[in-house]
């Protein structure tokens, strides 16, 4: 539920000129201070020294003159011979002030509490204009802003699976939990135990990880969960005892534990009744050495009886240990868990950001040489999309920990974090805080629309976005204006994207016109003859591997890897830098992978050349040229791919509308391209046919496809059932007085029982006019 309003206040608009902190002393209170607060002065020392050479001095009184930065989390210190501002800001909250005294200047943070002191001086961080030996702070400056939610966080928990920051020591780990912090989070998520396999990267021993993670989150006064899945089989009485006995393990290393999630599936398939009587058995061992921590469960995978079974259990009456519910990936519906949940119980989002398909949140109108390419976990700036995503569900949450498993999502982080402390905020102006922080005021705004583009060049078509051209060269610019942040890991990461998604479009836009010309080779089979035709087609196909577009932006490419596995430990290969999994960000791996049917078509030469019959040669050399390409009067729609499939219907929601980037084979896959991509149109229209000609319609896919034409279900008569087998059926003579045609689909019968991988799926829709065949 929303739990407080940000308020911000601003003072007076008149500009003055820029106050010089260069020589400022931080002010704090003498004595006992709480550990936030101790905590948001050394912040401020440090990135301030980091930026610009410059160390400033923390004492607990006020200089005699010249400027000052004050912190205090109460509203009065009788030491200090000035007078701590009055807020009304509430838990967490702050003022931010500049009293612009030209003898003796003084920038307040007073926190609402120890918390709000620390993330006042993110804030600050992220207004100040720095360069070497500069240190400004321009005027007026006013602000009164407390968070709109309770809970923000992000899970980075350290385990093999990660992409980055299993690479990462305990001060790299500090160094990113307080950076997120200057973006308002509250929260930091680990995960001390899943996947247990070997990894040559890792520095810390996991147990000690976790530990040192708590300690610095007590350090920064920030909540400390972890996700801790009941992945074994709870009615086995030596199992569920041995996971019993390893949380008692956590409890006893954490040093304070907020939270623990426990995801009722992804990892897990026990029945609710099991996992709730464990929560039950776990909750007593919690609170004997966490009082304040509090068990959380997520509905992951849930059919609806097993998500009522919970809800009942809450409607019993919500038990003191009981957090809430968490929303994460597969999930029943926000709104349905929201209205169904006791008003006494929690819901906290779990919102994917680090994926780009096969996903929560799959990328709008993606094309499928990107998934094929960058794939899953590439770097991922979508802020425009996740702020839409985040204001469309908030209101009807507690706050969130979100899910991420590297520091490529990094943007997608920092904007969830500013607008979970107050949705109204600017997308591009948090974007431009964010590289006023991380790389330079001077290139703050140029900085923020390059990441504004990076998000652009993933939308539609790619062989028709120029645009794509037009970012590379912008960063490039960038490049030119800031070298000093070429060893900088967040600018060369957008760098990488920068030059990465030039270099597939440049391959796609050679690999396209390669396949159009070995198909018309194809097509000409009659007068070559059938090994003449794949001989020469075959020719042309490799030319993409022997001379290949963009050879510059590869070798840029394989640069900008290297440095990031250096700076941050980005593993964006599984052989050389140890990625967990070919899907797991591994993008160079695939930098080179063919962009057309060049694997597809070389298969179906070999299966051509075993037969004996020189006619059934011809015929299907003839079928592969005109695969997408059935004859006047026909029709092809590559249902997956946006520049494709014209007579697709596309929904209001972008989630209606976006296809499922198949992973097979490890992503090295050799089917047709257009079976990697699957998706149920809501409805497909066909207009100006004939309506004395008879049509068929032609699909392809997996399982069932329950086709109806104006609303009347039709019986295939060719019923293929595995990927690449043509199913057919007659469009009835009725149905095309008008010269129109729209096709629908229902829903395939009997397979909610079934993983999502065996389900039925649709991946090309034909409509043939029959005397064209």
């Amino acid at each position: 539920m929303l739990w407080m309003v940000a308020a911000l206040a601003i003072g007076p608009v008149s500009a003055t000129a820029a106050v010089d902190l260069r020589g400022a002393v931080i002010v704090v209170r003498p004595g006992v201070v709480p550990a936030p607060e101790k905590t948001a002065a050394v912040v401020l020392a440090e990135e301030i020294q980091k930026r610009t050479g410059l160390r400033l001095s923390i004492r607990s009184e006020f200089p005699a003159d010249g400027p000052a930065i004050a912190i205090s989390s109460v509203s009065q210190v009788g030491e200090w011979i000035r007078k701590v501002p009055a807020h009304q800001a509430r838990a967490e909250g702050f003022r931010l002030l500049l009293e612009e005294n030209p003898a003796h200047p003084v920038v307040w943070i007073a926190g609402a509490d120890a918390r709000g002191a620390l993330y006042a001086v993110g804030q600050l961080l992220r207004r100040l204009d720095w360069s070497k030996g500069k240190l400004e702070l321009a005027g007026p400056l006013d602000i009164t802003t407390s968070p709109e939610f309770s809970i923000r966080g992000h899970q980075i928990g350290y385990r093999s699976t990660a992409n980055s920051w299993d690479a990462w020591t305990i001060p790299q780990f500090e160094q990113y939990i307080r950076e997120l912090a200057f973006f308002g989070i509250n929260a930091i998520e680990n995960i001390p135990a899943q996947d247990s396999r070997k990894n040559p990267l890792m520095k810390v021993p996991r147990r000690e990880m976790t530990r040192a993670m708590g300690e610095i989150c007590q350090r920064y006064g920030i909540d400390y969960w972890v996700w801790t899945p009941a992945d074994v089989d709870l009615n086995d009485k030596a199992k569920r005892a041995e996971l019993l006995a390893q949380f008692d393990t956590l409890f006893a290393d954490a040093p304070r534990l907020a939270g623990i999630f426990v995801p009722g599936g992804d990892p897990g398939h026990n029945p609710p009744d099991l996992v709730m009587a464990f929560l039950e058995d776990l909750a007593p061992r919690m609170k004997s050495r966490h009082p304040e921590a509090k068990l959380w469960l997520s509905l992951q995978g849930f059919s609806k009886e097993k998500a009522e079974f919970v809800y009942a259990y809450l409607d019993r009456g919500v038990p003191a240990w009981f957090g809430g519910i968490v929303h994460g990936p597969s999930s029943p519906p926000i709104p349905e868990t929201r209205s169904r949940l006791t008003a006494k119980a929690k819901l906290r989002l779990y919102p994917d950001l680090t994926h780009n398909k096969i996903s929560q949140y799959e990328v709008p109108e993606w094309d499928q040489a990107y998934a094929l390419t960058l794939g899953r976990e590439a770097v991922n700036p979508r802020p425009y999309e996740y702020a839409a995503i985040h204001n469309r569900y908030a209101a009807l949450s507690d706050g969130f920990i979100s899910y991420s498993d590297g520091v490529h999502d990094d943007v997608n982080k920092a904007l969830w974090s500013a607008l979970s402390w107050n949705r109204g905020q600017d997308v591009r102006g948090v974007l431009v805080d964010y590289a006023r922080v991380f790389f330079s005021p001077a290139i703050a705004e140029e900085a923020a629309d390059g990441l504004l583009a990076l998000e652009r060049n993933w939308r539609g078509p790619l062989l028709g976005n120029g645009g794509v051209e037009a970012t590379l060269l912008y960063w490039r610019g960038l490049e030119k204006k800031a070298p000093e942040l070429a060893g900088n890991w967040r600018w060369q990461m957008h760098l990488l994207r920068a030059n990465y998604d030039a270099f597939v479009r440049r391959r796609l836009m050679q690999d396209s016109r390669l396949e159009r010309e070995a198909n018309a080779v194809l097509a000409r089979v009659e007068r070559l003859g059938a090994e003449k035709a794949m001989t020469e087609a075959t020719a042309i196909l490799q030319q993409a591997v022997l001379a290949p577009a963009g050879a510059e932006l590869k070798a840029r490419i394989t640069e900008l890897c290297e440095q990031l596995f250096q700076s941050i430990g980005l593993q964006t290969s599984v052989e050389k830098y140890h990625a967990s999994g070919a899907e797991r960000g591994a993008v160079l791996d695939f930098v080179d992978n063919p962009l057309n049917n060049r694997w597809w078509l070389e298969d179906e030469f070999a299966k051509v050349r075993k037969m004996s019959d020189p006619g059934a040669q011809a015929r299907r050399l003839v079928e592969l040229a005109r695969w997408e390409s059935p004859g006047p009067g026909s029709f092809y729609d590559d249902i997956g791919h946006w520049a494709r499939s014209p007579h697709v219907i596309r929904g209001l929601a972008p989630e209606d509308d976006e296809p499922l980037f198949w992973w097979w084979d490890q992503g090295k896959s050799r089917a047709r391209l257009s079976w990697q991509v699957t998706m149920w149109p809501k409805e497909m229209r066909y207009d100006g046919l004939d309506p004395r000609a008879r049509y068929l319609v032609r699909t392809t896919g997996y399982g069932q496809a329950l086709l109806r034409v104006d609303g009347e279900r039709i019986t295939p008569t060719l019923d293929g059932k595995e990927i690449g087998q043509f199913k057919e059926f007659p469009v009835p003579a009725s149905a095309l007085s008008d010269g129109k045609l729209v096709l629908t689909w229902d829903k395939a019968g009997n397979e909610e029982h079934l993983n999502w991988r065996q389900r039925s799926r649709l991946s090309e829709v034909w409509l043939i006019r029959v005397n064209n065949q």
